[in-house]
């Protein structure tokens, strides 16, 4: 799995920061929840949007309130 970029705004809100994500077909259901559960408590993400295309990929949005604190790295899943 990878970031597509850096975090990109899914929207215009202000208050969240997005992580996009493309989580490769050969990728497990339970592998994949996994990594987003680390993220998740880890690094404060929530999941934000997923898609599944028809070649088995999935596209994963994941997002966190912005801090005033300095910026935490964006995640980055390991296949």
């Amino acid at each position: 799995m990878k970031t597509s970029a850096s975090a990109e705004s899914e929207g215009t809100d202000p208050d969240w920061e997005y992580a996009p994500l493309r989580i490769p077909a050969d990728v497990g259901r339970l592998s994949a929840a996994a990594q987003l559960s680390l993220h998740a408590e880890f690094g404060g993400w929530e999941l934000a949007r997923v898609q599944r295309y028809h070649d088995g990929t999935r596209r994963v949005v994941l997002r966190r309130r912005r801090r005033s604190s300095p910026a935490l790295p964006l995640p980055v899943l390991s296949v």
